[in-house]
């Protein structure tokens, strides 16, 4: 990305429209962007796990993570309406504008994972923030081992993404398993929680790296799986959620003891979170 246009976006919004509005899930829309500037549209780049600053004008300003693959995907933002200023965005219609700053954060360190396999275990939303990951991984694919998806949700209502997920099952190389809690009419598939496809999917321990991201009973759950199957806690990647006010490390509203989640994380190995005496 230009040095100038990066500069512009980390200081103050730049002004997107909204292109399109999808419906995902109950209080969780889709919202496809570009930008007004057509410099800043065409240079406009991301790192997996990355998030940005979205200002809904007179509303306020929240952080959100970048669900989008920048070599596949067009741009847009997932999220859940959980206050007054997502409240705000999800009342906006296509043709309105939105403020973006931004990227920020350190994003996954995939220079690192070449020829490991790579297990994403989501729960529920928790798939938003891991789908670009899941994306650069397919993109390119030869560069690692097996690539794994668990994901699960309270209900079939709550599984985001699913004429993704549909794509994904067909995807060779590219293996999918999906559970809802409880049974429900209709549902032929997995029943359980998502911590029980690990088994399932004969999950490998050595040379893995595994993202898991969901609330917090997931996490503990997934996390407590892995460890007694061996895989060390260094190997586990999440990112934390934090209330991020400025996303240049300058409010300090997101400090938890010497870390910045806004430019240290969002993403943090398990071990990098138990040091830091925090839970998910």
């Amino acid at each position: 990305m230009d040095k100038r246009k990066n500069a512009a976006a980390v200081a103050v919004p730049v002004p997107a429209v909204l292109t399109e509005i999808r419906d995902e899930i109950e209080d969780v829309k889709t919202f496809y962007f570009r930008f007004e500037d057509p410099e800043l549209e065409r240079s406009f780049s991301i790192r997996s796990g990355q998030f940005v600053m979205c200002t809904v004008f007179g509303a306020g300003e929240f952080a959100v993570s970048l669900p989008w693959s920048p070599e596949k995907d067009r741009r847009h933002l997932s999220v859940r309406n959980v206050g007054k200023v997502t409240s705000a965005l999800h009342a906006l219609g296509v043709g309105d504008k939105i403020g973006l700053r931004g990227p920020f954060g350190n994003g996954f360190p995939f220079e690192e994972m070449a020829g490991r396999n790579l297990i994403y275990v989501a729960g529920g939303i928790g798939l938003i923030p891991l789908r670009s990951s899941i994306f650069h991984a397919l993109l390119h694919r030869e560069k690692f081992g097996r690539i794994i998806l668990l994901y699960g949700a309270k209900s079939s209502k709550e599984l985001m993404y699913r004429p993704l997920i549909d794509e994904w099952r067909r995807t060779e190389g590219f293996e999918t398993y999906v559970t809802i809690d409880r049974e429900e009419p209709g549902w032929t598939g997995e029943v359980g929680f998502v911590h029980t496809l690990i088994e399932k999917a004969k999950v490998p321990v050595d040379g893995t790296t595994a993202f898991v991201c969901g609330p917090p009973v997931m996490f503990n759950a997934v996390i407590g799986e892995l460890s007694r199957r061996g895989l060390k806690d260094e190997c586990i990647i999440s990112t934390l959620e934090r209330h991020m006010k400025c996303g240049i490390g300058k409010c300090q509203h997101c400090a938890i003891g010497r870390t910045l989640v806004c430019t240290d994380g969002p993403v943090y190995t398990y071990r990098q979170i138990k040091t830091l005496g925090e839970t998910i």
